[in-house]
């Protein structure tokens, strides 16, 4: 688009240059066109109108953005860790041991290990304990020594992990083998707090899941080829064969021609030098290039359980009536008691029940929804209509049956 919009103000400015009468200024060697005045009121009318269409169109051409944002490289990612562990030091809100078995079994086999024999049948009745699931994410190139994050989260019934300590704690990978050490104190980003009979409470946020910053020392690293061979594989986030096809071009048009080849829609092969250095230093280039993605799929995302409705810049609407209506039921009862007649020796009073039934039914009248070229305007369009967001779910429903929405609804 810009591209022809180029072509056509080269075009335009050579015509009004050759329409008009120009003066001619300079020695016989060095001649120099000047347009007059007429020319110069012409080609500033033009420029307002370039700056004014590219204000309107061009705010829908995507960015550019660096390939580092859009791409990954093949076999550079991170593995994750598991661990089993106790919190202790708990104010009371840790697990009911008579509930949860395994948290004592769990403190006895620990207190094994230190040295600490229990005699056997010994009862545990421990309130400021708690047994966790300890996870995290070992990230490419983690060598031994340096640190990552971890979180915890209560396996029991614990009623808050705050103030807590994570005792020492393995983190294995999906081999069963030991990668990192965790330990440290837990921080919860929530509060609580109840009475004593436990009658009333209040809470906010989540209070049985924690992190520990900087709480695992890494112990083991995974090996993590950076690249196999002569190649480097780009992954794309998101399987598109436009923005693959750019990114190919940028590659060859700033490195060399054949340097980047597209595999298919989604992978990228790139030819790197063979030394790790030099890989390194050719892998910094590529990423700060800079490459305009193509526009992104129609779509619109509905969250069926909260409500939710998402779409992106590419949803478009045809011309559609919508009528929408609310229909309710109500249904209450009230008791009612009957009583036998006064003096009467047989009758006894009796409790029941009156039940009422109602429907309602709003009315909905029909609304045009006029044809939408961009977000603006469907949102406009959708909010004409005037339906809760509860509702917008069956309606966008409905309009991709009737073959007006143009994106792929995916409910989530």
């Amino acid at each position: 688009m810009i591209a022809v919009l180029e072509r056509i103000v080269a075009w335009l400015v050579e015509w009004l240059v050759g329409n008009h009468p120009v003066s001619v200024a300079g020695s016989a060697g060095l001649r120099k066109l000047v347009p007059n005045a007429a020319g110069v009121f012409w080609i500033a009318y033009l420029a307002v109108l370039v700056l004014a269409f590219l204000s309107v169109f061009g705010a829908n051409e995507a960015r550019a953005e660096r390939i580092k944002d859009l791409v990954t490289i093949q076999g550079i990612r991170g593995n994750q860790l598991i661990g089993y562990g106790l919190i202790v030091g708990l104010d009371g809100s840790g697990d009911q041991t008579t509930q949860t078995p395994f948290t004592v079994q769990s403190i006895t086999s620990m207190l094994g290990q230190l040295g600490v024999n229990l005699p056997p049948g010994t009862s545990l009745q421990l309130r400021n304990v708690a047994a966790v699931m300890v996870t995290a994410t070992l990230p490419a190139f983690a060598k031994p020594g340096q640190t990552i994050d971890v979180t915890v989260s209560s396996m029991g019934n614990a009623k808050s992990l705050r103030g807590g300590t994570l005792l020492m704690t393995p983190l294995k990978g999906a081999n069963g083998q030991v990668y990192a050490m965790a330990q440290g104190n837990v921080l919860v980003g929530g509060v609580g707090a109840s009475s004593a009979s436990g009658s009333s409470s209040v809470q906010v946020n989540h209070l049985s899941v924690g992190r520990i910053t900087a709480g695992a020392t890494v112990e083991r690293a995974v090996a993590t080829p950076l690249g196999q061979g002569d190649f480097i594989h780009l992954e794309l986030s998101t399987t598109d064969f436009t923005t693959g096809r750019r990114i190919v071009d940028v590659i060859n048009g700033n490195l060399g021609q054949g340097i980047a080849t597209a595999l298919d829609g989604r992978v990228i092969q790139v030819q790197a030098p063979a030394g790790s250095d030099q890989r390194v230093a050719f892998l910094s280039q590529v990423e700060s290039l800079e490459v305009r993605p193509a526009q992104s799929m129609a779509k619109v995302i509905i969250n069926a359980r909260t409500g939710s409705v998402a779409m992106n810049q590419s949803v478009t609407l045809d011309t559609v009536a919508v009528a929408h209506g609310n229909l309710s039921v109500i249904i209450s009862s009230e008791p009612v008691i009957s009583q036998p007649a006064p003096f009467s020796p047989l009758g006894q009073t009796v409790q029941t029940e009156r039940t009422q039934i109602e429907i309602r039914s709003d009315k909905g009248g029909l609304v045009m929804v006029p044809n939408s070229v961009s977000l603006q305007d469907v949102v406009k369009a959708l909010n004409a209509i005037g339906a809760t967001p509860q509702d917008l779910l069956a309606i966008l429903q409905a309009i991709k049956a009737a073959g007006a929405l143009r994106a792929d609804l995916e409910i989530i």
